[in-house]
């Protein structure tokens, strides 16, 4: 049965196949023909298109080309104009860089102008100040005026720069210009200045002030030092006058007038130690005539000679008394005193005559060494006297510097002088007052040790005689009846 089914279904298909088959077969022809129809029409279209893309092709190429040549010029320009850019931008930095460098070159120039005007105020002479004072203020006052531009404040330093070769010049072949100077009497006269080099002399307009000029401690205007020899001051007022001449030169620069006038004479160097001078010179005075007086006393005592002396010992020993009292009596001063005393005990002991002989040494020597002691005072208390002087000159300053302060070095010198003096004159006064006291010591005590030695000599000569026995059996007897 069920193959029957199937033959039957196979059978209606088949059927429905060959209807179909016959209506696809009309239709594939329409459509076949259709299709060739349009393709026809496709192929139609596509050549009027291919004719039309043909006539636009070689428009369209030759602007493709220019477009192609416009960019190409544009890619150029534009890489031109890039590098040019660049070349700017670093000329650019360059130049600020440059000028960067040029704002600290010129800060650093303008510095050092600044520290060139200063070294130039400072290399000035006094004496110039007068004339370069306008310039030199000027370019110092420059870089702190905020109204000036850069340029004027170069301008004003530079000024400065060649108004300085300027002075160089003038300074070798001489610099005449006029100005006001103060004289030694403190009065402030017109002039004019000469200068060649570093030295500078002036010359009042009256002719009274004329000398070298320098610069006081403290004082801002030039002083005159004049010319210690009027025939400097004439060729001095010569050389400014007429402009030829002899200059006075003073190679010190006004240094060796300072010092001339810093001399003084001996009084005046003395008034300067105040009050204490007068024990001082007064001490000094009586000791150094003390020293001569005694100088001559010791040098007037003879010595005895070594002829007479041995003439007396031998009139001693021959027992001739008379005629050793006149070999004494030959003798002056302290050897004779003490030889006559000794003649006049011969007959005595011995001891007694070294006793009587050694009381006449006694008295010589307080004689011989009469005021020696204040010489020997005086050498101990110079010092102290001049340490007094210190002390006073010292409290003066003091009380100088509690009324006028310690400012003014000259109103301070006046007690530090006197202080100085004082001790210079104290150990003036001591040291030579304690050789004296040496020498004259040593001199005396060389008399007493001659007068020592020939007492010695002289009371062995006695003992040697026969005074020796004859003084012997007195002192026997005089012991007995003592007994």
């Amino acid at each position: 049965m069920k193959i029957v089914n199937k033959i039957i279904v196979l059978a209606v298909i088949a059927c429905c196949c060959a209807v179909f088959a016959q209506q696809a077969e009309s239709s594939f022809s329409k459509a076949a023909s259709s299709v060739d129809k349009k393709l026809e029409e496709s192929l139609n279209e596509l050549k009027q298109i291919r004719e039309e893309v043909a006539d636009k092709k070689v428009p369209l190429s030759r602007k493709v080309s220019e477009l192609e040549s416009e960019l190409m010029q544009a890619r150029r320009d534009y890489q031109q104009t890039t590098r040019m850019l660049d070349s700017r931008t670093l000329d650019l930095n360059n130049l600020r860089s440059e000028i960067k460098s040029r704002k600290e070159e010129a800060t650093y120039l303008s510095n050092l102008l600044s520290e060139y005007a200063r070294n130039f105020e400072s290399r000035l002479h006094i004496a110039e100040m007068q004339k370069y004072k306008e310039t030199l203020e000027s370019a110092k006052l420059a870089p702190e005026n905020s109204n000036l531009s850069k340029k004027e404040v170069y301008n004003a330093q530079a000024s400065l720069i060649e108004t300085s070769l300027d002075r160089i010049e003038e300074l070798l072949g001489g610099s005449h210009f006029n100005g006001k100077a103060v004289g030694e009497s403190g009065l402030v006269k017109p002039g004019t200045f000469v200068m060649t080099g570093p030295a500078a002399i002036f010359r009042s307009g009256d002719g009274e002030v004329a000398g070298t000029v320098s610069q006081q401690l403290g004082s801002l205007e030039p002083s005159v030092n004049s010319f210690g020899n009027p025939a400097d001051a004439q060729a001095a007022s010569q050389v400014i006058t007429t402009k030829q001449g002899y200059l006075p030169l003073d190679p010190t620069l006004g240094n060796a007038h300072v010092i001339e006038q810093t001399k003084q004479t001996i009084w005046e160097h003395i008034q300067k130690g105040g009050p204490v001078m007068v024990p001082i010179l007064g001490m000094a005075g009586l000791a150094l005539l003390i020293a001569i007086w005694k100088w001559i006393c010791l040098s007037l005592v003879r010595k005895p000679s070594r002829k007479r002396f041995n003439e007396l010992l031998d009139a001693v020993y021959k027992q001739d008394q008379e005629l050793a009292r006149v070999k004494a009596a030959q003798f002056k001063g302290p050897f004779g005193r003490m030889f006559n005393a000794a003649v006049e005990h011969l007959k005595e002991p011995a001891e007694l005559i070294e006793e009587v002989m050694y009381e006449t040494v006694l008295s010589s020597r307080l004689k011989l060494q009469r005021f020696l002691p204040f010489i020997s005072i005086s050498a101990a208390s110079a010092p102290l006297l001049g340490l007094l002087g210190t002390v006073t000159g010292i409290i003066n300053t003091f009380k100088l510097i509690t009324v006028f302060g310690s400012g003014d070095v000259k109103t301070l010198s006046g007690g530090i002088s006197e202080a100085l003096i004082t001790t210079e004159f104290g150990l003036i006064v001591a040291i030579p007052s304690l050789l004296l006291h040496a020498l004259l010591s040593r001199k005396a005590k060389g008399i007493i040790d001659d007068m020592e030695k020939s007492a010695v000599a002289l009371v062995n000569q006695v003992s040697r005689s026969k005074y020796a026995g004859a003084s012997e059996k007195q002192t026997l007897q005089a012991a007995g009846n003592d007994e």
